[in-house]
């Protein structure tokens, strides 16, 4: 489990790690090495001169004073280093998050990703701080014991001895029944959030269709799932429980027996069978402990091995020796992606050269969108090339490619802040006067005007607080203020009412000016705009030339022109 927390955290952590875990072995081994003084102490109450106990209780206590100490340091040890894995963690889990491709983010990681950001990370940090001094007390601290037994009596030391292998072996076959349910148990509570989530996002449909009152069928059963897995890991770790309490319970009962008899015989002393007596009930509270506390380190380990597992998810590849593009032409050289099973886009071959403009027209799944992705690189394509400036995008730093791209697409996602914070993210060191120059440009100067809080207004979590068109101004003027070379548009006005769309296509005429642009394009007046325009279909281009020139041919996108003219008409 160390190894594994260690790996998950990084080799910058594992001193401070392994610092804190042998603190913590120190401390237990002193816990049990104190209780050595019961011998002479018992021995001299229960003999000639009581006295004689005095300088031993002296000792005892000085003893208890140092375990005290490295008590008390090993937690406040366990503590800090806690509270900085888990910043570091969020850390590294936030930025490994945000390199891994698209493709990975698929409808049921939502439920996976929000469980282990939010409690899962909690519960594997929690081993440090909570968790792992309280399990390493309860296993050194009365294998010590055994010793000093041992040194005291050794037949009633090799009793006890004969129990650590029986525990061992309790603890042990409890962690492998634990693991096989616990493991079903997290993606069945995986499911279950994002069934959540699906439920709250499915609220204006449910009650527009007047099925508020009606149970989600799929939520139920995602629930009762959670229920049954529950069950069974309830019952999965009884059994072990129960095991190591009749475990502990015998072995008490055996040294009580076989110390009276002993005793009987006078092959022992009293001391020595109250001392016994007294290190065996001291050795079992710990044992006992080690139900509850090993199953929350089962739990706890079983979360650390899903973040470990997301940590190893292996991002897209970067160049080892990245090249920056000098020129902003586009180039899809016989493009090939499949998504499964699925092929999305089929030997796609276009050039856009630098400051002209492609529409790519389509209907719906025909792979439109998709080769947006592939130029940002949201993923990889499985075979050809998608090229920048004519060079391969997966040749160029990622950073260094997304300086290069602005991007608006159809659903736009603001981040929980102000309207300015949200524009902002555009270039995060532009002046102010680039700032409101980008939002005059967005004509999102007129949002603002008329909101009671202007710049400061808060747009809620996804921007819920701002119409669809007022999040379009937001994303505009973002890009305007990013000022890339290439912009890649995914159709940004089809579902506006006609003030924001006359609006929105303002912001987005001073955005296309000058730069590179790729567009997934659906209306008239994106289409006319077009330097080159692309037909998709089945994922393969079907056409492609100036919009002029494939209206003369009569074929697919005459076909398409003559429906969205009548549609709009």
């Amino acid at each position: 489990m160390i190894r594994t927390l260690l790996r998950v955290l990084g080799r910058e952590h594992a001193k401070p790690v392994r610092r804190t875990v042998a603190l913590m072995t120190a401390t237990a081994t002193a816990e049990g090495l104190s209780y050595a003084f019961l011998v002479p102490i018992l021995g001299a109450l229960f003999g000639p001169d009581p006295a004689d106990a005095v300088p031993w209780l002296i000792a005892f206590g000085g003893v208890f004073a140092v375990y005290a100490i490295l008590r008390y340091s090993s937690d406040l040890s366990g503590f800090r280093v806690g509270i900085a894995l888990l910043r570091g963690t969020y850390h590294r889990l936030g930025g490994h998050l945000a390199r891994l491709p698209m493709g990975w983010y698929s409808a049921d990681r939502v439920g996976e990703v929000s469980v282990l950001a939010g409690s899962g990370v909690m519960r594997a940090m929690s081993i440090l701080a909570h968790l792992l001094s309280p399990f390493i007390s309860a296993s050194v601290t009365p294998l010590t014991i055994v010793a000093v037994m041992l040194a005291c009596n050794w037949q009633l030391g090799l009793a006890a001895l004969v129990a650590v292998p029986v525990v061992a072996a309790i603890q042990a076959w409890t962690g492998r029944a634990v693991a096989a349910t616990a493991a079903r148990r997290a993606g069945r509570d995986h499911e279950a959030t994002g069934r959540v989530i699906e439920y709250l996002q499915a609220q204006p449909v449910l009650r527009a269709g007047g099925r508020t009152t009606e149970r989600f069928q799929v939520l139920d059963d995602s629930l009762q799932d959670v229920q049954r897995a529950s069950r069974r890991t309830v019952l999965s770790v009884l059994p072990g429980v129960v095991g190591l309490t009749v475990t502990v319970q015998a072995m008490f009962t055996v040294l009580l027996a076989l110390g009276t008899y002993l005793a009987l015989n006078g092959g022992i002393g009293v001391a020595e069978v109250l001392t016994i007596f007294v290190l065996a009930a001291r050795c079992a509270d710990p044992l006992l402990s080690l139900a509850d506390i090993g199953g929350k380190l089962r739990s706890a380990r079983a979360e650390l091995g899903r973040l470990d597992a997301v940590l190893n998810t292996e991002p897209l590849p970067e160049a080892p020796d990245p090249v920056l593009p000098a020129q902003h032409g586009v180039e899809f050289e016989s493009v090939t992606f499949r998504h499964g099973d699925r092929t999305v886009t089929d030997t796609v071959s276009v050039t856009v050269p630098e400051g002209q403009k492609l529409a790519v027209v389509g209907p719906s799944g025909s792979g439109k969108s998709t080769l947006l992705q592939l130029l940002a690189r949201f993923y990889d394509v499985d075979a050809g090339a998608v090229r920048v400036g004519g060079v391969d995008v997966r040749a160029i730093g990622t950073e260094a490619l997304m300086a290069r791209i602005a991007i608006v697409f159809q659903d736009v996602y603001l981040f929980d802040g102000t309207i300015e914070e949200n524009v902002r993210l555009g270039r995060p060191d532009a002046g102010d006067a680039d700032v409101r120059e980008a939002a005059t440009a967005a004509r999102l100067d007129e949002v603002i005007e008329r909101l009671p809080d202007g710049w400061a207004t808060s747009v809620g979590e996804g921007g819920a607080l701002l119409s669809g068109g007022e999040r379009q101004r937001v994303s505009i003027a973002r890009a305007l203020l990013k000022d890339a070379p290439i912009v890649l548009l995914d159709e940004v006005t089809s579902a506006l009412d006609p003030i924001n769309e006359t609006a929105v296509h303002d912001g987005i005429e001073r955005l296309l000016a000058g730069r590179t642009v790729v567009m997934v394009a659906h209306r008239l007046r994106t289409v006319q705009r077009a330097d080159h325009v692309v037909f998709l279909d089945g994922g393969r281009v079907v056409e492609q030339g100036t919009h002029g020139e494939l209206l003369r041919q009569g074929g697919r996108y005459a076909g398409f022109w003559e429906l969205a003219v009548a549609a709009h008409s």
